[in-house]
């Protein structure tokens, strides 16, 4: 399906709704007052049809489609199930964040004093998006199922992943409003090769993450995508954020929790950085 390289989505001026194609991934992510030949549809960036000259206001998460739940994955990283000393599991760890938990770049992340108190932490992930809807496929098929990459930052409260407060499940802790970043740009899946890249994290400038996803990554997007449509349907242009290597906050020694006013930035090369400030209400 794709017929574009490094994907945008943006809100112009006069707050219409934009999609454009950057070319290639050398290519900058253009920032407000920037102007770029731009389509009202995805469907419309795809085919070439009914361009126009849009000017970019604020940045959207790269998604076709923003009103489906956004998966993810645990434990997928070996780096960090040494950190948070949890045996890898056979199958991917599986659940979901609402679509209200959908955040843009740049966007200021405001938590209220339930999530402030409850050890904000950030994750940096890897995220993949479905070309098209899934059910029961095999590795190979899930593999032609992928439309592009971007990254995302799974954000989480980690009070309530502690066993007595969720039993286990980390529903609660990660699916808060605005508790997904996403973007800046989305990469078609033949424009990239993850066997070379690398994605990291910084707070505040320091380096807290950086994984390496051929030596460290466990489950790859297909063998997650097949795992994920057995007995289920995967709408077309669901957003799967892949986990996360170590260096999360909560086993820094001493922790690091996120604090009012924290920059985070997730970066990746040829996808760009996704950039968020932390505020306490």
């Amino acid at each position: 399906m794709a017929a574009f390289t490094k994907l945008i989505r943006f809100k112009s001026h006069d707050n219409d709704i934009y999609y454009a194609d950057l070319g290639d991934l050398i290519s900058e992510v253009p920032g407000p007052g920037s102007q770029v030949t731009a389509y009202k549809s995805f469907e419309d960036l795809l085919s070439s049809n009914n361009a126009e000259t849009a000017t970019v206001k604020e940045l959207l998460a790269p998604l076709p489609r923003d009103d489906l739940p956004i998966y993810c994955v645990g434990l997928n990283y070996k780096s960090h199930s040494i950190e948070a000393n949890l045996q890898i599991p056979k199958s991917p760890p599986l659940w979901t964040k609402p679509p209200a938990a959908l955040a843009n770049p740049g966007q200021d992340i405001v938590m209220n004093k339930y999530c402030a108190a409850s050890y904000p932490d950030y994750e940096a992930e890897l995220v993949f998006v479905t070309s098209r809807t899934c059910k029961d496929i095999s590795e190979a098929e899930a593999e032609d199922a992928i439309l592009g990459y971007t990254i995302g930052n799974d954000l989480s409260c980690r009070l309530f992943q502690m066993p007595q407060h969720s039993g286990g499940q980390f529903f609660y802790a990660k699916a808060f409003d605005h508790f997904a970043p996403i973007g800046p740009a989305l990469v078609s899946r033949d424009a990239i090769s993850l066997s070379a890249t690398r994605v990291a994290l910084k707070v505040n400038g320091e380096k807290r993450q950086e994984a390496d996803l051929a030596t460290d990554m466990v489950f790859s997007p297909a063998v997650i995508l097949s795992f994920m449509s057995q007995g289920t349907t995967i709408p077309a242009f669901t957003a799967v954020m892949t986990g996360t290597p170590a260096g999360v906050g909560a086993f820094m020694k001493p922790k690091q929790f996120l604090s009012d006013g924290d920059v985070v930035e997730v970066v990746a090369p040829g996808i760009g950085e996704l950039k968020n400030r932390i505020v306490f209400e």
